[in-house]
């Protein structure tokens, strides 16, 4: 077996993925929505994209909250319980009644989606065998990724049978995932106190707040670049007079490619190393997107792969760095992660739209590896492996003189009264 796939030996580790496999499908279902409220509700195209701010915007803001939440209160029933509570609200999608009620619906499934991601990827990286760590949060962060594939294409199927009402159909696979997993949870449980029971809860270094700012703005700058390209795709090349059916095949590959990125850079920084694996995948971002912008037509399908390859490399290699730096607070860390690199993205995608509508798409898109140049100068600051193992073995053994130093001093004697 592929040293990859070797997490998936791990029961834990598969129960924590088809719970993020199916938190993401339901975010993949919103879009598929649009074109039937906006006949319904007579929305403009600002209305819409309001709808999608509030999803995002509630789900990124939201997971730093739910990561305090799982690192210091944690239940083995936050995880099924996010899911049911994601299900049910997008379940009630084809119902809304009106334009405000869809948006609020929006923004509780956002809330939902926030509210697992990080107890989700807490959950799996102390489950996860500290040589395998980087591995195993690839594997996890592919299952949402997949999951997030999916979605459209059951919103298309139940909207082309059943109309706006076939959003009820989605509380099957969602309870029944939900409920699947409020059992397996005890086994999630279970290996996460064992694991914590090695490492130990005195022997934690510091949290590294500032090193957790710089890898912060590694995963900003990398989803600018990614969405932003992503998005554009269909304007550009339907400006240019591609037909969808080469610009939709070309979004689908170069989003797969990210997947197949994803597995490898976690399979090879548990090998070489966290820090080289983000400074060289993000470094082969600027040529791949370079040549991309150059060559629009069939060349289209080996860069744009390419540099979705080499961006989604880093994504959940950032992530397990950010978890490593802040020890005893990676809920929080991984809520900070992907919430912060979630809406960086949206945020981002105007901005380039702003620049697209001065300069043109092509030269807006090119203007991208700058950032990209930006990030792979951050990314060489960050803590090598070696590094962040020294830090960690000295911190400890600073906590535990002190401890023993603590112990030694004598009882001082009460004052007579």
């Amino acid at each position: 077996m592929p040293s990859v796939f070797l997490p998936l030996r791990n029961r834990a580790i598969v129960v924590l993925m088809l719970g993020h496999f199916t938190n993401d499908m339901y975010g993949g279902v919103l879009a598929i929505l649009y074109p039937l409220m906006k006949l319904r509700f007579g929305l403009s195209n600002a209305e819409i994209g309001l709808v999608t701010l509030c999803y995002t915007g509630v789900s990124s803001v939201t997971q730093p909250l739910f990561g305090h939440l799982a690192d210091r209160h944690f239940r083995r029933w936050f995880a099924p319980a996010t899911i049911l509570w994601g299900t049910v609200i997008v379940s009630l999608y084809g119902f809304a009644p009106s334009f405000a009620a869809f948006v609020a619906l929006a923004g509780l499934a956002g809330a939902a989606s926030g509210a697992f991601h990080p107890i989700g990827a807490s959950n799996a990286a102390m489950v996860s065998e500290e040589s395998l760590r980087n591995s195993s949060m690839s594997l996890y962060t592919v299952a949402g990724t997949s999951g997030y594939a999916v979605g459209p294409l059951i919103a298309t199927l139940l909207l082309g049978l059943f109309g706006a009402p076939g959003t009820a159909y989605l509380l099957v696979p969602g309870t029944a995932v939900a409920f699947l997993l409020l059992r397996q949870m005890r086994v999630v449980e279970r290996v996460r106190q064992a694991r914590a029971s090695v490492v130990g809860t005195g022997n934690l270094a510091r949290p590294a707040w500032g090193l957790l700012a710089r890898v912060i703005g590694v995963t900003m700058l990398r989803s600018w670049v990614y969405l932003s390209v992503l998005q554009f795709i269909p304007i550009w090349f339907d400006g240019l007079g591609y037909p969808r059916a080469f610009y939709g095949p070309l979004t689908t590959a170069m989003i797969l490619a990210g997947a197949v990125g994803t597995l490898l850079g976690g399979m090879y920084a548990d090998r070489v190393g966290q820090r080289r694996i983000v400074v060289l995948t993000l470094a082969l971002v600027i040529p791949f997107l370079l040549l991309f912008v150059r060559t629009p037509g069939p060349a289209s399908f080996l860069f744009a792969p390419l540099m979705g390859m080499a961006s989604d490399a880093s994504l959940s290699v950032t992530l397990v760095m950010a978890q490593r730096l802040v020890p005893g607070r990676v809920g929080v860390a991984s809520g900070v992660i992907l919430g912060l690199g979630f809406v960086t993205g949206g945020i981002g995608v105007p901005v380039t739209g702003a620049i697209a509508d001065r300069v043109g798409i092509e030269t807006a898109l090119a203007s991208l590896a700058l950032l990209a140049v930006a990030a792979v100068l951050l990314a060489t600051t960050l803590p090598s492996d070696a590094q962040m193992e020294r830090r960690m073995a000295v911190e400890s053994e600073e906590e535990t003189l002190l401890a023993e130093a603590e112990a030694d001093v004598p009882a001082v004697p009460a004052a007579a009264g």
